[in-house]
């Protein structure tokens, strides 16, 4: 199969080459196990291999793979979404697990058929570069297929992203969260996970509506307190027909919330259905026609989320009047800004940043009273101090402007759970740990199942030296939305390693996907050496400090910003020694020297 260096090739890989590749991929940890993206990338491979590629629509994939039956029409974006998500899913596999395998298999954008090629980066491509000339000679219409970078140019695009800390980023773990640590039913209460709703409309309208719906779901249902929800990013790692097998077997939830929305003209049509995941009956469905001139798209959205929870649990709790009470400006583009401000806390780059804190800033301008886009522009600009991203000069820090704006969300909008969750962060970076834990389990009282909130006040309970019960909050986090486990992962990690149970802290170091916050590096470095595992430790501490040379020779100041007490700087600092870092000074200096902010 594989020839002698000295003989240029001029063939593609052979059937076999591909088919082994093919094995690679699906059942690799780093490609998604959950919705049909392995059966997609096999049918569309198989297919090609046997000579059938022109039979690659979309159409026969619906069917093939989807199981639509004959009435399917492109009204169904179900292929095109999934063949986007396929196409970044196997981007992913090449940037992190198949670096070094010999054949890459990408699906060119505008059509499903695959490509196979020898791999850049194996010998059997520089051998016959010379012979072959450039990729593009070979195929003058092809797309550019992802690039097999080594480490140091991935070393470098994590080291501009930069970040400062690892206890407050909101990190989603690209779709290969479901497994055997994770994938048990969620215990006690009732557990409903929302799959992304359909957008079966045009254009970017239609797209905002959609994401809208899904996204005011998200918010609104979690108040409940008879039931748990899944969290932001395990459902939007979903698709909009997931499988109900997978929704039972994969992620334990007892019901799935899916439906669709269609707009056309002024008119928009909104399908919801709650279905049973134990034999997929449905419970109820619901149509809804509006006239998007009446803005009752926010109507729609607490009248799904009411008949959810009394369909699910009884007798149930009531949904917090102020959505109803404060809707949305009747704006789209101001809308649209709260919606990418999640989709910059999955990126965290300094380019996202900007745009987002831009929009936001406009925002709130021109709608003064909508308190959601205060707390996420809070949030951005704490940023701007724990990520480095994008300082602008002024009178106040970053920090108290973020503190400042907080406020003014909460006073605008009490029991807005954003609102309330940029208050306490922006407490706590402001060194009033006590205030900010008071906000936060206010915040939780109201707001139970609301993960992105428990996840965050888990963290800043435990960096606050209540590590037991912050990573009992953790575990819940991750429970509810496995989807983010690198985030929570990373922060129970530290947990357990402050708790003294090493084991459970490698277990979940391993399995965070952090790789591009600098403390992530730190974190590992000082749980793999107190496992004994001192190649492990030297490579992140060495990492670590590539990222960040400015960290240790200024670690009393960063972990006091921080929030953690002397004691537990202390501790820090002795696993940095024993990771075989260099901390000038002794551990009773810093616990001595560090105000407890407790």
């Amino acid at each position: 199969m594989h020839n002698s260096g000295q003989t240029a090739r001029h063939d593609a890989p052979c059937a076999d080459d591909v088919r082994a590749q093919l094995q690679r991929i699906i059942t690799s940890s780093e490609f998604p196990n959950i919705g049909r993206a392995a059966a997609f990338l096999t049918y569309i491979v198989q297919e090609t291999l046997a000579d059938r590629a022109n039979r690659l629509k979309g159409f026969s994939i619906a069917l093939e793979v989807f199981r639509r039956d004959e009435r399917f029409t492109q009204e169904d974006p179900v292929v095109r979404i999934e063949a986007g998500r396929l196409r970044r899913s196997i981007e992913r596999y090449y940037l992190v697990a198949g670096q070094a395998d010999p054949v890459v298999i990408d699906i060119p954008k505008g059509g499903y058929v695959p490509r196979f090629r020898w791999s850049e980066t194996t010998p059997r491509d520089e051998e016959i570069h010379d012979d072959l000339g450039t990729e593009e000679d070979l195929d003058q219409t092809a797309q550019p297929a992802p690039r097999m970078t080594r480490a140091k140019p991935l070393v470098a695009m994590l080291t501009a992203l930069g970040g400062v800390c690892v206890m407050v980023a909101v990190i989603v773990a690209p779709l290969s969260w479901v497994d055997d640590t994770i994938s048990k039913p969620v215990p006690g209460k009732p557990s409903v996970v929302i799959a992304p709703f359909a957008n079966l409309g045009e254009g970017e309208e239609a797209k905002i509506y959609t994401e809208g719906l899904t996204e005011e779901l998200l918010t609104t249902l979690p108040r409940f307190k008879e039931i748990k929800v899944f969290g932001r990013e395990t459902s939007k790692g979903l698709t909009p027909d997931v499988d109900i097998a997978q929704v039972r077997e994969q992620l334990g939830a007892r019901y799935l919330l899916a439906g669709g929305v269609r707009v056309a003209g002024n008119r928009m049509r909104v399908s919801a259905r709650l279905i049973d995941a134990a034999d997929g009956a449905i419970l109820w469905s619901q149509n809804y026609d509006n006239d998007l001139r009446s803005v009752d798209l926010f109507k729609v959205q607490t009248d799904v989320a009411n008949r959810v929870a009394s369909s699910v649990a009884q007798p149930y709790g009531v949904i917090t009047q102020a959505d109803a009470a404060r809707p949305p400006p009747d704006d789209l583009g101001a809308y649209e800004c709260t919606l990418d401000f999640y989709a910059y806390r999955t990126e965290l780059s300094p380019e996202r940043h900007a745009q987002v804190r831009s929009c936001l800033e406009r925002a709130v301008s021109h709608f003064p009273g909508y308190a959601t886009a205060w707390a996420m522009l809070s949030m951005v600009y704490l940023d701007e101090d724990r990520y480095r991203f994008n300082r602008t000069a002024g009178k106040s820090t970053p920090t108290e402007r973020a503190l400042q704006i907080a406020r003014k969300a909460t006073q605008i909008e009490p029991e807005n759970t954003r609102a309330l969750q940029a208050l306490m962060s922006a407490l706590f970076f402001n060194q009033d740990a006590v205030q900010a834990i008071e906000v936060g389990e206010r915040a939780l009282a109201m707001n139970p199942n609301d993960t992105e909130l428990m996840g965050e006040f888990g963290t800043r309970l435990a960096v606050a030296g209540q590590w037991q019960r912050g990573a009992d909050l953790l575990d819940r986090a991750i429970t509810l939305n496995p989807g983010s486990g690198g985030f929570y992962r990373g922060n129970r990690a530290l947990a357990s390693y402050m708790l003294g149970d090493t084991a459970d802290a490698v277990v979940e170091i391993r399995q965070s996907d952090m790789q591009k916050f600098p403390i992530f590096h730190a974190v590992a470095a000082i749980i793999y050496a107190e496992a004994g595992l001192k190649a492990e430790a030297r490579r992140e501490g060495e990492t670590f400090v590539k990222m960040r040379p400015d960290f240790i020779p200024n670690i009393k100041e960063e972990l006091s910003s921080r929030g953690m007490s002397g004691d537990d700087m202390a501790r820090i600092v002795a696993g940095l020694r024993k990771a075989g870092l260099t901390v000038a000074g002794t551990d009773t200096r810093i616990a001595e020297q560090s105000q407890n902010p407790m």
